[in-house]
């Protein structure tokens, strides 16, 4: 049953993981996630970067990082929609998206060029030279599931839309013969193509997100939305504006109704940031509503007290076991008028 007032969360765990040898163990980890997920209770919750393990031999991989940090919580009983690999029914190995929901899942897919194809592109700097033109294709894929409403918040039959999505970061793509390391580039032109090439997947991955939002509104002009998750770009920037959607960017009133809210907006702009990078506060972990759904709104917590800062703790701190994302959690008031 799902509870009314509804609240919705997101969280990036960063690299949620269980390997022999691994460190931070995830003992280590699951003693700082866990609280956290705690306080947030939430009713939907939405993950982002859990890694899965190998399985038995012949198997797909298997949660356990994830089994193991709900245990003894009240999200261990909770309905689970996963993301899985481009080729294959499993998890991923890494950065698999997760939708945990009090109220039954009733239908769940993932978008991972189903709306939009990979663009194609012939790199400039690539190293030996380029003959054709090559895809490049998005990181990951966008979670879309369908969480029932009925029984508490809402009229039989009507449905929450649950996109939880992680964007691709701005940090340049790979240019092959391009880099003497991980992290040292031969020329400034080979970054700045990559940084590019990043930028391509990362709008691209927004620009499906909004394609499979235009689809729900024709469906259902008042479909009740949510997209939430890492987004990995702040208010200001291109794939936030593609979701959001709004009337001074189309010039069409008439479509007012199928733009969405970033419910951060109604916190202090001062306590609006999810990570500190570099003593920079920036929000990058966004919940973005429906029009339909901003009317049961009610406010939103950003977890972000004891927040570390990223780049100071890469350099400073072997192996925290914190993740350097602030949990997210919005309220909703459905009660008997939602629809």
């Amino acid at each position: 049953m799902m509870p009314n007032p509804l609240r919705i969360a997101t969280f990036n765990l960063e690299n949620l993981d269980d390997r022999p040898g691994e460190t931070p163990s995830i003992d280590e980890r699951i003693a700082v996630l866990r609280p956290q997920l705690l306080r947030l209770d939430a009713d939907i919750l939405c993950l982002q970067e859990i890694n899965a393990q190998p399985g038995v031999e012949g198997e797909f991989r298997e949660m356990r990082a994830l089994d193991r940090l709900l245990e003894d919580t009240l999200y261990a009983g909770f309905h689970r929609a996963l993301t899985h690999g481009r080729h294959h029914p499993g998890p991923a190995d890494v950065h698999n998206l997760a939708v945990l929901s009090r109220a039954p899942i009733i239908r769940h897919d993932q978008l991972w060029h189903d709306l939009v194809p990979p663009p194609l592109y012939r790199p400039v700097s690539i190293d030996p030279p380029a003959e054709a033109e090559i895809p490049v294709e998005w990181d990951r894929p966008i979670l879309h599931t369908e969480v029932s409403l009925e029984n508490g918040a809402g009229k039989p039959g009507q449905i929450l839309h649950v996109v939880n999505l992680h964007l691709r970061s701005p940090l340049a793509s790979f240019i092959p013969g391009q880099k003497i390391d991980a992290f040292t580039w031969k020329s400034v032109s080979a970054w700045a193509e990559g940084f590019f090439l990043a930028a391509i997947k990362r709008n691209g991955q927004a620009l499906e997100a909004r394609m499979l939002l235009d689809r729900l509104f024709d469906a259902d002009p008042k479909a009740l939305v949510v997209v939430t998750g890492d987004f990995n770009a702040d208010m200001r920037e291109a794939p936030i504006r593609a979701i959001l959607g709004e009337e001074e960017d189309t010039g069409n009133g008439e479509l007012a109704a199928r733009s969405m809210v970033a419910v951060e907006r109604s916190l202090p702009e001062e306590q609006r940031f999810s990570v500190l990078h570099h003593g920079r506060k920036v929000m990058l972990d966004h919940m973005l509503v429906s029009k339909q759904l901003m009317g049961f709104y009610r406010h939103v917590e950003i977890h972000n007290e004891s927040l570390e800062d990223e780049l100071v703790a890469f350099a400073t701190v072997s192996h925290s076991p914190e993740s350097f994302h602030a949990p997210v959690v919005a309220q909703f008031d459905l009660g008997e008028k939602a629809g």
